[in-house]
């Protein structure tokens, strides 16, 4: 089996997504993760369970946030 790498823009992801699964096609969206993103977030997690306290309540700041 080939595997094929496409860009598709944003705007028509959807629109392909729906004709590659009409066409029976088999759809990976696999997303790559460099290694220091995961260290970074390794990190803020570790630093989130040693110090729980500095972590906000998003029902008290979820609000302060415009989520149009």
């Amino acid at each position: 089996m080939k595997e094929i790498t496409l860009k598709i823009p944003d705007k028509k992801i959807e629109f392909f997504l729906k004709l590659v699964e009409e066409l029976g096609f088999e759809v990976s969206q696999e997303v790559d993760i460099p290694d220091e993103y995961k260290a970074i977030v390794r990190e803020r997690i570790q630093k989130s369970v040693q110090e729980p306290e500095r972590l906000l309540d998003w029902e008290k700041v979820k609000d302060d946030f415009k989520l149009d």
